[in-house]
């Protein structure tokens, strides 16, 4: 916040300071000078205006924008966890299988060695 603060105090000075150079450098009547004075400012107090505007819908859009973040986060931690819970479901009792699968063919590699080296 005190960056968009410090944003504006340095709009507002810089366009004192081109206002006062305008006015000092313009060759007008002082009537002229009042008038353009006065329009001037009502433009520069009309642009603060729509800058503030812009800033609040901005910081509102980025508020909206990181509670549907943190939601969406949420919602992909739960789907991914009841994916891995259920991946695990599934392949555990196939794990079994494959574990029995393995040692039988553990058993038949350790007999055919053993044939192969009584035929010698």
């Amino acid at each position: 916040m005190s960056k968009t603060k410090s944003l504006l105090i340095g709009f507002a000075v810089g366009s004192v300071v081109s206002a006062a150079t305008t006015l000092l450098t313009t060759p007008s009547s002082g009537k002229e000078f009042r008038s353009r004075a006065k329009e001037q400012s009502i433009e520069y107090r009309e642009m603060l205006r729509h800058l503030k505007q812009d800033g609040l819908r901005l910081k509102d859009q980025l508020t909206e924008t990181s509670k549907e973040g943190a939601a969406l986060m949420k919602n992909l931690t739960q789907e991914m966890k009841r994916s891995v819970t259920e991946w695990k479901d599934t392949i555990e009792p196939h794990q079994e299988n494959i574990q029995e699968y393995l040692e039988q063919i553990e058993t038949s590699l350790r007999d055919l060695e053993e044939k192969v080296k009584a035929n010698k």
